[in-house]
């Protein structure tokens, strides 16, 4: 390399390792040239150094696209900072002059059967006999209509959402070896009441969604506390129906915490790329923050406020949490500046060795974000966008570890 006037060693190497990556802030050609190859015009890579606050690959960068289920990570860190990690879901148990049992939701994700029969025994010796059961969801604004969720699914990611839920608004079924429908786990038993939700199905085993049609998701949940307390000795005489808990005539006799902390149930959400919980905490969020009932309105609402007064994002399109919606948008660079802020929680993602990661699938649509821990012990981290059909998303990671 020549230069038109002197320069010793030191001053080269200066020039060397601090002028030219501020005059190319976008590294290795080569990788860059290799990844190009193999996307499409509707596709985007970026490649950070944490560690050393460098951009490394850089390909359409700032291309809006559709993000898929790794937009699970902004929803997780707009519901840390407005709940915070250790907050705890809770559901609240009333009884009215008349035995009437009254149950009122506030969004738990993880409200689920096998944690019935300890809130019973919590309620103890305080009543013999129930009259009705009184479903309280007036928490969140009902029915919440999900983008991106089909109507008339039955698939598990398709769940609504709703203040007072169980077992993610699913049932879980098989066939004994009769041809009978039975409960695919020990912990649940199979309802009458949604028999003939799964004969529709013609699915001989699987799990599939209650809807809220009919209210059927939340009727189903007086049901399973209906089959309990009865399990228990408890007498059930009256109908299961909604309404409204009057907390100036009806007596708080059990206020149920959640087993999880949110940073559990955040876990969970990213491990298992949970729809429904995405949906429930950023509701949940936006009810916490702006006040209830709790609609994907408020919701959406905190996760822009959120992009832009913490991330510096402003061009970010939501129109849910989880991802199921082909209408949100965000770019390479965006998602960066997501990763970089969720940094402290990354060991919530899936681990593979030096990886940490989310993925997103939609049809036509492949993404990819997280970190990777370089073999000198740099945090880096990655994200691909691929919005063109083509799924080379693991072999774009495979170059990029074979870099770093």
């Amino acid at each position: 390399m020549k230069f038109p006037f002197h320069i010793n060693a030191i001053t080269y190497l200066l020039l060397v390792f601090f002028i030219i990556p501020i005059s190319y802030p976008c590294l290795y050609a080569e990788t860059k040239n290799e990844i190009e190859h193999v996307l499409g015009a509707k596709d985007a890579v970026l490649v950070r150094d944490l560690t050393r606050n460098k951009q490394l690959i850089c390909i359409n960068e700032n291309k809006l696209l559709i993000p898929a289920s790794i937009l699970k990570i902004l929803t997780s860190l707009v519901v840390i900072d407005i709940l915070g990690l250790d907050h705890r879901f809770k559901t609240e148990f009333f009884m009215d002059k008349n035995f009437n049992l009254k149950i009122k939701g506030y969004g738990d994700p993880l409200l689920l059967s096998e944690y019935i029969p300890g809130i019973i025994a919590q309620l103890g010796g305080k009543f013999q006999t129930v009259n009705n059961i009184i479903l309280d969801d007036s928490y969140f604004n009902s029915p919440i209509r999900i983008p991106g969720a089909a109507e008339n699914s039955i698939q598990p990611y398709d769940a609504p959402t709703g203040a007072l839920c169980i077992n993610f608004n699913t049932v879980f079924f098989k066939r004994d070896k009769y041809g009978r429908y039975i409960s695919a786990e020990p912990q649940t038993p199979l309802l009458s009441f949604v028999l003939n939700r799964i004969t529709r199905s013609s699915l001989n085993e699987g799990r599939i969604i209650l809807t809220a049609e009919n209210d059927e998701f939340l009727l189903y949940t007086g049901h399973l506390f209906k089959h309990f307390l009865q399990e228990k000795g408890i007498k059930t005489k009256g109908t299961i129906r909604i309404g409204n808990v009057d907390p100036k005539r009806d007596k708080l006799i059990l206020k149920y915490q959640s087993h999880f902390e949110l940073r559990e149930v955040i876990s969970r959400m990213l491990y298992y790329s949970n729809n429904f919980t995405a949906n429930q905490l950023l509701i949940a969020a936006g009810a916490a923050k702006y006040g209830y009932p709790g609609t994907l309105q408020k919701g959406i609402r905190a996760a822009l406020e959120y992009s832009e007064n913490h991330l510096g994002i402003g061009r970010i399109q939501i129109a849910e949490g989880s991802g199921l919606s082909k209408k949100n948008r965000l770019s390479a660079n965006m998602m960066g500046k997501i990763l970089n802020k969720f940094k402290p929680y990354r060991i919530m993602l899936r681990q593979n060795g030096r990886e940490f990661f989310k993925t997103g699938t939609l049809t036509g649509v492949r993404t990819r974000a997280g970190y990777l821990e370089s073999e000198d012990g740099r945090l880096l981290s990655f994200v691909i966008l691929l919005n063109s059909g083509k799924n080379n998303s693991e072999k774009i990671m495979e170059t990029i570890r074979s870099m770093y």
